[in-house]
């Protein structure tokens, strides 16, 4: 084995190892890296051939998280790893989106990254090493990668930058973004911050890059020793017709130009396009043999890709040299606006936010803690209070096609929606609900997962959730001269989805009027400055107060109240030892009460500031007079009896020195046979009997086993001429000498009772 070790040193003193030639072998490239406990293997396969007609990266990266790398199972009746979870799918695209840039344009063989976690400390966040792992996987193979990369996890904590926090320092953290970059470039970016400026957010940029050019010149260390710095494979590479590519320029830029400059509706213009191919097209003899028809079938490939470069040039060169967009709009512009809430009459809160051919139909639900999503990640157990769904149906953009299920870019899209309102949406205790914000996206031209930030900020202001501010998205876009990306760009405010497609850069920023809540960045351009950044980030907050100030016309502030037929949540915290009374013996109190009722009802345990175990009740339900019983029901659990109160009790058990009173919910009393009557009373059947309900007065706790005394008689009036009877003296020493000490009440002072006694007594020593 040629095992090669390096070592990545941080600057406060942790070491990130990476390691080669020992795990994988068979592989084109593998590599381990670790930080303290935790280690990643990455691999990369490649196919030896291409694909026919292959003209895009076939590339497939995949984060897999092994449940035995922190020792435990997973969940589930098979109990082992199955699809990728949300968060996994989420890193997979976090390493996918700053290599995928980095390659041949004309390399097109189908490359497998694969990134296993396989050990897990757990206070390290093992995300934030998968970029580097997959990287380094690269760097140790034959393929021509344009890298070396690395991404970093960077957070402000107490005021001051950190790279690759723990999940513990994470928790005093407002800002917190995943960098990615070569040692010349930053690739991508993307986080949430807590409304931080613009210029902290290119601080921390700043700050990520100068550590991932320590990474990355590492890397090309590992490269030169094992020679995959110069020594690539060769690959099948794309057929050229110069002659051909001089035709399709000839007939088609101008009219691509002009095209390009009519401002026509989305469909109408790809309509256009399309046109002016097949005209070319039309050009080109048909075949009359066999021969001619291969011949033929090649150089409309060629078209094609020809083609679609010609459409690219003409789009870019419109907007460097005359400032003018493909729908006819100034760079700074942003499409018209119209929002509508209120919609769905039986949704808990909806909005319609549409700008130009983009629109966004939101939805908010209310529910209980049942309804919050469970993560149960290798190293992330939690719930969910907030979520954010993200779906794009096919005919969004006109597609005839059947509907799957949620593909990455859903996950995505979705994900970055809910990082940009989860700042401003308010969380337990202040709100007890679980909130599901749903976009369902209706029409794409460009930037739906703005849309969705739009919508769903409106939508949750309809429901009467009190955010704490409005939030707004705006997507950007840059075309550059690839001979002076510095001195000669655009950056294009509200981009579509074609200057999406084909421009340089997607930058996607939210955030309140006070600052940036969350970013997504992807950069398709060597050498871009920080200067061109700040400018873009400057155009996206006047983009972004613009779009929030359209918003505002038709929503400003959340509603005052829920709406009619919102489910309610009463609240209440209750001390920690009544939980045990409210669930019940295997829950059949909780259950009863939700049974008669028709509530729901949740009690979690908590710590309050004092570190005392207290309980919080939530009882969820759309009927006040049920849920008013419920929260009589608790109260009456979690009531402590005072002595000298009167009691509207039921009788429980009688014995024959008395019976016994449940005075509140799991609190029972003993009514003494002498304190049912001021008559003497011969037998406790006489006057009570089980189920009886009777008034009665605490007399006394005894403050050493918390039993009750209780009495009957003190509410009854006392008979005129009453006279105490005698008590005639106790014997003692022994039982029946003498007078001994006076046994606690509610013992029976006969010996003869057997079982029964025994088993009431029992009953009454555990009151």
């Amino acid at each position: 084995m040629n095992i090669i070790k390096k070592t990545i040193r941080l600057e406060d003193g942790r070491t990130i190892e990476i390691e080669t030639g020992k795990l994988a072998k068979q592989a084109a490239g593998s590599a381990v890296v670790k930080m303290g406990g935790t280690m990643l293997l990455a691999t990369v396969t490649a196919a030896k051939e291409m694909k026919e007609g292959t003209d895009f990266l076939p590339l497939q990266v995949d984060y897999k998280e092994k449940y035995y790398s922190a020792g435990r199972f997973p969940g589930g009746f098979m109990k082992r790893e199955g699809k990728a979870s949300d968060y996994e799918i989420l890193i997979s695209r976090l390493v996918d989106r700053p290599i995928r840039p980095l390659w041949p344009e004309d390399f097109h063989l189908e490359v497998f990254v694969n990134v296993n976690l396989i050990s897990a400390e757990k206070d390290i966040q093992p995300d934030a090493l998968a970029g580097l792992a997959a990287s380094c996987a690269l760097a140790t193979s034959d393929l021509p990668f344009q890298g070396p990369i690395s991404e970093v996890r960077v957070s402000r904590v107490n005021g001051q930058f950190v790279i690759n926090p723990t999940f513990s320092q994470m928790k005093d953290s407002d800002l917190e973004l995943m960098v990615a970059a070569t040692e010349e470039n930053i690739m991508m970016v993307e986080g949430e911050m807590n409304e931080v400026s613009e210029h902290d957010m290119l601080e921390a940029i700043k700050f990520a890059h100068e550590e991932i050019k320590r990474h990355c010149r590492v890397q090309k260390e590992l490269m030169h020793e094992l020679g995959t710095d110069v020594n690539k494979r060769d690959y099948p590479h794309d057929l050229e017709d110069e002659e051909l590519k001089k035709a399709v320029h000839d007939f088609c830029y101008d009219k691509c130009y002009a095209l390009a400059k009519a401002a026509k509706p989305k469909h109408e213009r790809e309509d256009g396009f399309a046109a002016i191919k097949e005209e070319f097209i039309a050009t080109i003899p048909e075949p009359a043999t066999e021969a001619e028809k291969e011949e033929y079938d090649v150089k409309i490939s060629l078209v094609d890709r020809y083609y679609h470069n010609e459409e690219k040039e003409a789009m870019r060169n419109l907007i460097l040299d005359e400032g003018i967009r493909l729908d006819g709009r100034v760079c700074d512009q942003v499409r018209p606006i119209w929002c509508e809430v209120d919609y769905l009459p039986c949704a808990h809160g909806s909005a319609i936010f549409t700008r130009g051919e983009t629109q966004s139909l939101a939805t908010v639900t209310l529910g209980t803690k049942m309804d919050m999503k469970e993560t149960d990640e290798v190293l992330i157990q939690d719930d969910q209070q907030f979520v954010l769904h993200y779906n794009f149906p096919p005919f969004a953009t006109g597609e005839a096609k059947a509907q799957r299920g949620v593909g990455r870019r859903e996950v995505g899209h979705g994900n970055l929606a809910m990082r940009a309102l989860k700042p401003v949406v308010p969380l337990a205790p202040e709100n007890p609900y679980a909130v599901r914000v749903v976009s369902d996206i209706l029409e794409s031209n460009g930037s739906s997962s703005m849309a969705s930030v739009c919508g769903g900020c409106l939508a949750l202001m309809d429901a009467g959730v009190k955010i704490k501010k409005p939030v707004a998205g705006v997507a950007m876009g840059l075309i550059t001269d690839a001979q002076r990306p510095n001195d000669r760009y655009a950056i294009l405010t509200d981009i579509l989805g074609d200057e999406d497609h084909l421009g340089d850069m997607d930058f996607k920023v939210t955030g309140t009027a006070d600052g940036i809540t969350a970013t997504q960045m992807d950069i398709k351009v060597d050498g871009l400055s920080y200067t061109v950044l700040e400018k873009a980030l400057e155009q996206a907050r006047q983009g972004r107060m613009h779009i929030m100030g359209e918003m505002m016309k038709t929503i400003d502030k959340p509603r005052e109240d829920y709406k009619p037929f919102v489910p309610r949540i009463i609240q209440i915290q209750v001390p920690g030892e009544f939980i045990g009374a409210i669930i019940g013996k295997g829950g059949e109190t909780i259950q009863g009460m939700q049974k008669e009722t028709g509530c729901t009802i949740t009690i979690d345990e908590q710590k309050d500031a004092e570190g005392n175990a207290i309980g919080v009740v939530d009882i969820f339900g759309d009927n006040k007079e049920a849920m008013d019983s419920v929260l009589a029901k608790i109260k009456a659990i979690t009531t402590v009896p005072e002595v000298g109160e009167v009691y509207h009790g039921k009788v429980v058990s009688t014995l024959e020195f008395g019976a016994f009173v449940e005075i509140l919910p799991g609190k029972e009393g003993l009514l003494h046979i002498s304190e049912i009557d001021w008559s003497k009373t011969e037998k406790t059947e006489d006057v009570l009997n089980i189920g009886d309900e009777v008034d009665v007065k605490l007399l006394e706790i005894d403050a050493k086993t918390g039993k009750l005394r209780l009495s009957r008689k003190a509410l009854l009036p006392k008979p005129e001429g009453y006279v105490e009877p005698e008590r005639k003296p106790r014997p003692q020493g022994g039982r029946g000498q003498g007078n001994g000490p006076r046994k606690p009440f509610g013992h029976d002072r006969d010996h003869g009772r057997g079982p029964r006694r025994d088993r009431n007594e029992n009953k009454e020593n555990n009151q």
